[in-house]
């Protein structure tokens, strides 16, 4: 097997490789006999069908089975020889493929690039530094109250909080215009659900009262022919709801996993959970300024095979979660759509992974196990969770890459410029919700 290497440009490299005949002419022989002794075809009897007939029939698909078989054999071994690292599939191109001739074909494909680490010293982290106060825990209890809360009719005039329900129909001018209309719709005034000064204009009104308002579609509206755009709003109360918190008893407390009814240790396991979800948010805020930096920090040519293979993983993802679960036509996302986010996550990919090599990280066993008790914890039966994770293969290798993660954040910020930000706890969790939205 002859081997040549050339560099086409950046990272692209072409390997041509010339294959003795024999060696896909023998292959494809030993795959006819093998074919031969257990082919039926009408006329014969079985494994009793003539060479030249089965050639005729099958030599053609046969040779480019073997074909594939070869190509992708040769390459492997033509890669450790010259010690080269593809990074994705490679393309193949039979370029010279005749019986009883030699074999030639070309591979096309990436090289990881050679990566020099920057000095994290130039990253700036600001970490969030707040606590779970006796306000925050109230507010939270009282958000736990709006979950469970029941409606009831109120013989009064529309407030904020109240739930109405009402019939509407938009106009643009003297035409109704398409998604403008309802009939018997529940709305909470303050929700924010409809377009601003729509639920404003309901206080004050009582069930059976009918108004006319007159708004403006915002300039970000996603329907292009309502953006900015003057209209009315026609719309009658049917009914006005007021809202009934339940009493934080017994019976509410259970449902939030407290059994013993005792007020002292619901507000304990409620600020315990604040607590958790406080230190999830900082860690994760400190983890996406760290990755931010190690970006920022690194230029070199990624991959373009990676790119599109990350590219095609994000297309997905997003038809998963907008197409329902329907036919949906993935067509309509050009891969411009994700190239940018692509790029930027093939290259943190690789800035991660030569700190790992470099570093000789491995995912810390202790912390491995902290985070499987931390994620246990919230359970009825820790001890059976853990057991679960340790069992688990995939689930494990989940945290050991999370943890993998957060050592390499450690690394980075031995190093990195760190200041403190006094921040609050619903500054901090809202933030970290919205960036998971």
């Amino acid at each position: 097997m002859q081997v040549s290497v050339e560099s086409t440009s950046g990272l692209e490299r072409r390997l041509t490789v010339a294959v003795p005949a024999e060696r896909l002419d023998g292959a494809v022989e030993q795959r006819l006999l093998e074919a031969q002794k257990n082919l039926r075809i009408d006329g014969f009897r079985p494994g009793k069908v003539p060479m030249r007939e089965v050639k005729r029939r099958f030599a053609g698909s046969v040779r480019g089975e073997v074909l594939s078989d070869v190509m992708r054999d040769c390459f492997v071994k033509a890669i450790e020889e010259q010690k080269l690292e593809p990074a994705g599939m490679p393309r193949f191109e039979a370029t010279k493929n005749e019986p009883g001739k030699d074999l030639e074909f070309v591979a096309i494909f990436d090289v990881f690039p050679e990566i020099t680490l920057a000095s994290f010293d130039g990253i700036s982290v600001e970490k969030p530094v707040a606590e779970v106060t006796e306000a925050d825990l109230d507010t939270m209890i009282d958000n736990l109250r709006k979950q469970r809360a029941s409606w009831e009719t109120a013989e009064r005039a529309v407030e904020q909080g109240d739930r109405v329900n009402i019939d509407y129909e938009g106009f643009k001018g003297e035409e109704a215009f398409a998604g403008g209309s309802a009939k018997g719709q529940n709305l909470v005034i303050g929700s924010g659900t409809m377009i601003p000064g729509f639920e404003d204009g309901l206080v004050g009104l009582k069930a059976g009262d009918s108004k006319t308002l007159q708004l403006t579609f915002p300039e970000d509206y996603q329907a292009e022919e309502l953006k900015g755009q003057a209209v009315e709003f026609k719309l009658t109360v049917n009914k006005v709801e007021a809202q009934k918190l339940p009493e934080i008893d017994a019976e509410f407390m259970k449902a939030f996993g407290v059994s013993d009814g005792d007020l002292a240790h619901f507000r304990t396991e409620v600020k315990k959970n604040m607590e958790r979800e406080l230190s999830n948010a900082v860690r994760a805020q400190i983890k996406a300024q760290v990755m931010d930096g190690l970006v920022n920090s690194h230029e070199f040519d990624v991959p373009t095979g990676l790119v599109s293979n990350e590219i095609q993983r994000m297309r997905q993802q997003m038809m998963q979660q907008f197409g329902g679960g329907q036919q949906f036509d993935a067509s309509i996302l050009p891969d411009d759509l994700f190239r940018e986010q692509a790029e930027r996550s093939v290259r943190l990919g690789l800035v991660v992974r030569q700190i790992l090599e470099q570093n000789q990280l491995k995912a810390d066993a202790d912390k491995v196990r902290a985070r499987i008790e931390e994620i246990a914890e919230q359970y009825e039966e820790p001890a059976e969770v853990v057991k679960y994770f340790y069992g688990n293969r995939q689930q494990l290798e989940q945290v050991e890459g999370a943890v993998l993660e957060e050592q390499v954040v450690e690394l980075v910020l031995a190093s990195a410029q760190q200041s403190d930000k006094a921040s609050s706890y619903e500054e901090v969790v809202a933030s970290q919700r919205g960036g998971r939205g």
